[in-house]
């Protein structure tokens, strides 16, 4: 037994099995453990180019996410609660080996940047779509993947969107422990409405959360926000209905300090406006998997998601509400004009909705499974020089 506090970050190299891979485990700041995986960026890429932006012609895009359900409570609410999205019990840098030795930075970060990917609803870290993309935008900068809670090797259960905004926050966090000045983040479907929440709530709406330009960019999205119906009869807003709950600071349940969980960038691929969606075959059939015990079985042992069986209770802020709060980070809106999931207006609402990049692509399906490896470099691209 030892009374010394459990860190924040416990980082295994694994560089001896796989060149360069840093795999470790990360307690978000309601106490849920989460894996998580580091690719460095590839040899003989070119180094991080200036962040000038590079538009891409074209278009406009459509998605809705799939974590756009009949959502979950807030699982996993055991406390901790800590800086930025992960536990307060940790050492500064946070990061420790088989035995406590502390393991080496990844070389030449310096300046550098990192790209954290937020996969869909039932990938994971392993999934070989999750392992593609990393690879294809490693050319570009590091890579940062972990599996969302009830994903994969992660502890908890997936609230399908929720809460998942924390386990991006500690991955966001531990990019930065690792030395990289820039860190950005890309989203698919779930994923990407959990990207667009992480970046209003923890960016720079609330660097100072008394002053106009936040109160300006919360007005903003106040009004889609009373808008959006609740279709769960005993469902209810946050903070009351029609009005916006979190005044000019962030969601109560997450980290007090935003600051080092906060994103440089962010591109939502595939990602919902709004919940509940239930349009189309593919998302009723989601629909089922999250609302009913009989589909969260399917989930565990078919899908390998293990889903909170509670609906949403408050309604969180929904991806459409978020973009007002997302400016002046870059955003990138991205979807597939064959996405089975969710129609054109889905991303066209994201991009009226703020300032934003707007990518439609010819016969993309959905989200990362459907991604192909040019329209990955590009994303890499973005990224790194928005």
């Amino acid at each position: 037994m030892t009374s010394e506090p459990e860190a924040r970050f416990h980082s295994v190299d694994v560089s001896s099995i796989t060149p360069g891979l840093l795999r470790a485990t990360l307690r978000t700041s309601d106490g849920v453990l989460v894996e998580a995986l580091h690719e460095p960026r590839a040899a003989g890429s070119e180094g991080d180019p200036g962040r000038r932006s590079t538009a891409r012609p074209g278009g406009d895009g459509g998605a809705d996410r799939a974590g756009g359900v009949a959502g979950a409570d807030r699982a996993g609410d055991v406390g901790g609660r800590g800086i930025g999205g992960v536990g307060r019990d940790g050492r500064a840098g946070g990061a420790e080996g088989d035995g406590g030795d502390p393991v080496r930075r990844p070389a030449a970060v310096e300046g550098a940047t990192a790209i954290v990917v937020a996969h869909g609803f039932t990938g994971s870290v392993d999934r070989p779509a999750v392992r593609r993309a990393a690879r294809v935008l490693a050319r570009s900068a590091a890579v940062v993947t972990f599996s969302f809670r009830g994903h994969g090797r992660s502890g908890g259960l997936s609230t399908v969107g929720d809460r998942e905004v924390l386990d991006l926050a500690a991955a966001v966090a531990w990019a930065r422990s690792l030395g990289y000045r820039r860190v950005v983040t890309v989203g698919f479907s779930m994923g990407g409405s959990v990207a667009l929440r992480h970046a209003a709530l923890y960016g720079a709406a609330y660097a100072a959360p008394s002053g106009g330009a936040a109160r300006e960019r919360t007005a903003a999205a106040t009004d889609a926000y009373a808008r959006e119906p609740l279709p769960e009869a005993g469902a209810r807003r946050a903070g009351g209905e029609g009005r916006w709950p979190y005044g000019d600071a962030p969601e109560p349940w997450l980290a007090a300090d935003a600051r080092e969980c906060r994103t440089d960038a962010v591109a939502a691929v595939s990602a919902p406006a709004r919940w509940y969606y239930r349009g189309t075959a593919p998302m009723r059939r989601l629909h089922w998997v999250v609302t009913r015990p009989a589909g969260r079985l399917v989930g565990r042992y078919g899908l390998r998601t293990r889903i909170h069986p509670r609906d949403w209770n408050p309604v969180p802020l929904s991806p459409v509400a978020a973009v007002p709060l997302i400016a002046p980070t870059p955003l990138l809106i991205v979807h597939g004009d064959r996405d089975p999931y969710f129609p054109l207006d889905h991303p066209r609402m994201l991009a009226a909705a703020g300032p934003s990049e707007l990518w439609l692509e010819p016969g993309m399906g959905h989200a990362e499974n459907a991604a192909g490896d040019a329209l990955l470099g590009r994303l890499g691209d973005w990224l790194v020089r928005a």
